[in-house]
């Protein structure tokens, strides 16, 4: 599909239907979100199949939900954390505190004033500051729109190519051009430790999916401190991962890919913490000292967000890559948003994150990048380095490399894929390398795809590829996807950990660069998954 659209542009049920499936209505608009293309119902269908559940997940007594692990310990988390305020309140409507309409010539300087403007005013009693809306038209912009103030939104009238009824950023500039629209910008890791407040793991296993573990001194911590939780990447956890399951290449540095979580202190008992959120790998003393510390996170920025916009990156030709790199980037941000937009020929990505904690991007687009179809391209929804609980819902993706993709390693976990489409892509969706943990897709779908490998949403070894890339992902499940055209999901168990593909529209098996062992495959087109959401009803479950 293309960028020319007309009146308010094509729907995702346009778009679902033109790929052969039907879409149906799953709930409130960023609630149950869009159920996926499926083939299409015979004209005298049978009756509906029995309801059934995951060995894995399913309702206990009480209702609410039990998990099996297996002898190794390995259980699917719960990825319900993920999202804007770890899910736990809607998106905000920020009241409108400037408004704005386009001027000739490059409108770069005009936005950003008026962003400025807002950025200055004192934080309400909800952390918000206040929003710039901009009245329908083209907006062309040479450089970068910065959001660099908490509490600041930037909205649009609408995301479509009709300058009539919707606010088209017009990105004009040349490579140099990295990110159209940057929300945060200053923060790129984690590793401001607050002085003298370090202190070890004394837990000999804290399990995947676990949220409370000993430490050697709780006195340092209380609750409400924002801590990193820190695994050293040792020679003894690198032998028990196989080397990271490369094969000709050599095995990742020791050191170089520790195992990172960005936490808050929600419970302090003697010197047993609770966190907000579980950690996605086991942490075993015997292969890992891991310790925690409190981290300086004063320069984040927090509750902004993007709305309603179309960001529409000039280039001159389909491979041409003299132009902008990403749409909307969100970095070095903690419940930060987009929602309702649309970018359209970026060379990485149309939303990218990096450095991002408790993010959403909501109901949009990013189709038709212009770029060479080679590496590091077309990550049309990326969970970079440091992104860690981001959402990412309701999405259209076209013509990708990797259209649903966490890009970071090991610092990179406990994001969600959920309700989206990609057509026409030229390579996998999955986690891309170096053991990013508890990765979610959730109703994905990969339809009419031009790669020749097959393998179209890959939980699995990625051997030498790239740099070394070994194991992509672990702790990570394909749930509820569908693939068609003889393609299929890959899982593949890795060494310590574990893969799922649980309701399979397709074909689900361990066959990818090489066919390794698979991991936990199960009801593989069998109608009738009682858990249509695994994200949704783990949230529910949990707020209940």
């Amino acid at each position: 599909m293309g960028s020319n659209e007309t009146g308010r542009g094509l729907s995702r049920r346009t778009m679902l239907k033109m790929a052969g499936g039907t879409a149906v209505a799953g709930g409130l608009l960023g609630g149950a979100g869009y159920a996926m293309a499926r083939p299409s119902a015979p004209a005298s269908a049978p009756e509906a199949a029995a309801p059934w559940h995951s060995k894995l997940v399913r309702p206990g007594p009480d209702g609410k939900l039990v998990y099996a692990e297996d002898a190794n310990k390995s259980r699917i988390p719960d990825f319900s954390w993920a999202g804007y305020r770890n899910g736990e309140a809607p998106l905000p409507d920020v009241p409108v505190l400037r408004t704005i309409s386009p001027v000739s010539g490059d409108n770069t300087e005009h936005i950003q004033k008026a962003l400025d403007e807002v950025g200055a005013l004192p934080l309400d009693a909800n952390g918000f500051r206040g929003t710039v809306l901009l009245r329908p038209g083209t907006y062309p912009v040479a450089g970068t729109i910065r959001i660099a103030h908490s509490g600041v939104v930037l909205r649009g009238a609408g995301p479509t190519d009709d300058p009539a009824v919707s606010s088209i950023i017009k990105a004009t500039g040349k490579a140099a051009q990295q990110n159209v629209i940057l929300v945060g910008g200053a923060v790129e890791n984690w590793s401001a430790e607050v002085p003298g407040s370090r202190t070890d793991v004394v837990s000999d296993f804290v399990q995947v999916g676990s949220r409370t573990f000993t430490v050697a001194d709780a006195s340092k911590l209380k609750v409400g401190d924002n801590i990193i939780v820190f695994h050293p990447h040792t020679a003894e956890w690198l032998k028990a991962i196989d080397n990271g399951g490369v094969d000709e290449k050599p095995p990742w540095p020791v050191g170089k890919r520790p195992i990172i979580y960005n936490r808050y202190v929600k419970a302090v008992s003697g010197n047993e913490i609770t966190i907000c959120a579980p950690v996605f790998n086991h942490l075993e003393r015997k292969l890992s000292q891991s310790y925690v510390y409190k981290w300086d996170n004063g320069e984040v920025v927090r509750d902004a967000g993007v709305e309603s916009l179309r960001i529409d990156i000039q280039a001159n030709s389909a491979e041409d890559e003299d132009h902008a790199r990403n749409g909307v980037q969100l970095k070095g941000v903690e419940d930060a948003w987009v929602r309702n937009c649309r970018a359209v020929h970026f060379v990485f990505a149309g939303f990218d994150t990096h450095a991002a904690t408790r993010c959403t991007i909501l109901d949009s687009w990013a189709y038709s990048p212009r770029s060479q179809i080679i590496g590091s391209r077309r990550y049309n929804f990326n969970a970079g380095n440091y992104a860690q609980q981001v959402l990412f819902r309701g999405l259209t993706a076209s013509y990708a490399r990797h259209a649903f993709v966490a890009s970071g390693t090991t610092k990179t976990s406990g994001c969600a894929w959920v309700d989206g489409v990609s057509r026409l892509s030229y390579s996998e969706s999955g986690g891309h390398h170096r053991w990013s943990q508890g990765l979610l897709f959730d109703n994905i779908s990969e339809i009419e795809a031009k790669y020749d490998r097959g393998h179209m949403i890959s939980l699995h070894n990625r051997i030498d590829h790239g740099s070394g890339h070994g194991w992509s992902s672990v702790h990570s499940v394909a749930w509820n996807c569908t693939v068609d055209d003889g393609k299929w999901v890959t899982v593949q168990r890795p060494p310590t950990a574990q893969n799922y593909a649980i309701g399979t529209t397709g074909a689900a098996n361990g066959k990818s660069y090489q066919d390794l062992t698979p991991g936990f495959i199960e009801g593989t087109n069998k109608p009738g998954l009682a858990i249509k959401s695994l994200y949704d009803a783990q949230l529910a479950d949990r707020l209940r």
